[in-house]
């Protein structure tokens, strides 16, 4: 990313299922050749996601390892429960943790995934807060959920 450059924010609201829409999200950008890092709440949602990424597309291998292993430099897809790793690469973030992950700017674009739910809705329109007060280039889409 260039120096200059900050990083591009898209919201993602009113989200039924954040499993199956980030692996939707994940294998439309594995498709756009992007290095993605997905940023979960805890190790139970990553165990959710690492099920999901095995089982979601029959026909397509989305090929992930967890944040720290030796794999990880050559793996597309990281899978994080937390910010105290290193990321091998910074193109794509999806979060899903519920919070602001410490190192978004070293990204290049950013998805924010916000349940449906009243307490998701409140820390994404805080989140958003945080990043437009800030500068940051905004997007925001309301899932289809259909």
């Amino acid at each position: 990313m260039a120096a200059d450059a900050m990083t591009r924010i898209d919201f993602h609201s009113n989200v039924a299922d954040a499993i199956h829409y980030s692996c939707r999200l994940v294998r439309k950008a594995r498709a756009a050749q992007c290095r993605i890092v997905v940023m979960t709440r805890d190790r139970a949602q990553l165990a959710q996601l690492d099920q999901a990424l095995w089982t979601f597309a029959e026909q397509e291998f989305l090929p992930h390892v967890p944040a720290g292993d030796p794999l990880a430099p050559q793996t597309p897809i990281i899978l994080a429960d937390g910010d105290d790793a290193e990321f091998p690469h910074h193109h794509v973030l999806i979060n899903l943790s519920g919070r602001t992950p410490t190192h978004f700017a070293r990204f290049e674009r950013m998805f924010e995934i916000v349940a449906a739910d009243d307490a998701d809705k409140a820390a994404g329109r805080e989140r958003y807060r945080f990043y437009q007060q800030r500068g940051y280039p905004l997007t925001h889409h309301v899932a289809d959920n259909t």
